[in-house]
């Protein structure tokens, strides 16, 4: 059954509380002809979702700011940003993939592929610019092979993703006999090395970045036309294509930006540790996934947004960093992100099901997540 489509985008239907998608439905028989009403909606950036994350976030970071005194040093803020800057443009590109209604398992190994392009450019003296540009169109061509294989064959995306995650994690053992390749003293390296770990007027030029990122990502979400496609695909893929969306086409697109965006995480992973891995931390996949979802982003698609995942980072982020500075293992960091994601799409699956409802009308009071 298609997944109705979110009162966010249908503010007629929240106000009248009518089912959500009727008025998406049947646009063309209200006489407004098909389009009008994906081009009435305006999706906002939606930080109602992840409002109980933030709560936490705060909670967190006052908790570990009386008992770790280090915590809210400028220095240990910098190494949050600058640890968890892969993590949150690898998520950012699983954002417009899971609101769109489909997923990406495929990014940790697109990342370890696209890193070993850009080693093997700078160690072949190819210089700064053109092996950035390489990496770059590598991270692409991963998201024009999942995207087509998706959109045009209407191949599973998780049967599609699956593969690609095999053969990405394959070449980019094959393209160095499974050796990891050192970049500190490559030609061209410097300027990747300065940008990653490297800080203007004491702002880390990383923390720049992230903020123009998430400042794109957030313009293409709420003010164009494809970010409205992207929220309709998820919400009710065939009302989306009687509307005009041209399914196939976003489709395609939403997993080329998850291509790019893990190229130019690859450019921030290979600064920041002067080194390019045929394998990642195998926890990798996991945390963007659950970033992206506990910052509010509906697993069935068609609900979320940027600021939203940028929470979700942060607080994964700032668990992580508090756990280091009690000197808890490590190990147990893919413990509590298992735990935080469940519990986070558990209240998902509450409010969709209409769950927090009947505890708030049965306290007479509000319920929020």
């Amino acid at each position: 059954m298609p997944q109705p489509i979110s009162r966010d985008l249908d503010p007629q239907a929240a106000a009248t509380d009518a089912p959500p998608g009727a008025r998406l439905a049947g646009a063309g028989a209200a006489g407004g002809g098909p389009g009008n009403a994906v081009r009435r909606r305006r999706p906002s950036l939606h930080a109602g979702r992840s409002a109980g994350i933030l709560i936490g976030l705060v909670a967190v970071c006052v908790y570990l700011g009386i008992t770790q005194p280090v915590f809210l040093t400028w220095g240990n803020v910098t190494n949050i940003v600058q640890s968890n800057s892969v993590i949150l443009v690898l998520a950012l590109g699983a954002t417009f993939v899971i609101i769109a209604g489909g997923i990406d398992l495929s990014a940790a190994s697109a990342l370890a592929v696209t890193g070993m392009v850009l080693a093997i450019g700078l160690e072949a003296g190819l210089g700064t610019t053109l092996s950035l540009l390489l990496t770059l169109a590598a991270g692409l061509l991963a998201g024009l092979v999942n995207g087509a294989l998706i959109s045009y064959l209407r191949i599973s995306f998780l049967v599609v993703t699956l593969g690609t995650l095999s053969i990405f994690a394959s070449l980019a053992l094959v393209l160095n006999d499974g050796q990891t390749i050192t970049t500190f003293g490559l030609e061209g390296f410097d300027p990747i090395y300065a940008f990653t770990l490297e800080s203007v007027a004491g702002i880390p030029y990383v923390l720049i970045f992230d903020v123009a990122i998430v400042a794109l990502g957030g313009f293409l979400l709420r003010y164009t036309a494809f970010g409205r496609a992207v929220f309709a695909l998820g919400s009710n893929r065939e009302a989306a294509r009687l509307n005009g969306i041209n399914v196939a086409a976003t489709t395609l697109l939403v997993y080329v930006i998850a291509g790019l965006a893990a190229g130019l995480a690859s450019v921030l992973s290979v600064g920041r540790l002067t080194a390019a891995a045929p394998t990642q931390d195998a926890t990798l996949l996991l945390t963007v996934i659950a970033a992206v979802l506990i910052g509010g982003t509906a697993y069935t698609g068609g609900e979320g947004g940027v600021l939203g995942t940028v929470v979700g980072v942060l607080f994964l982020g700032v668990i992580q960093n508090g756990l280091t500075l009690a000197s808890v293992s490590p190990y147990w960091r893919g413990t509590v992100n298992g735990l935080v994601l469940i519990v986070a799409v558990g209240i998902g699956v509450m409010r969709e099901t209409g769950v927090l409802a009947r505890l708030r009308r049965r306290h007479g009071g509000p319920v929020r997540a």
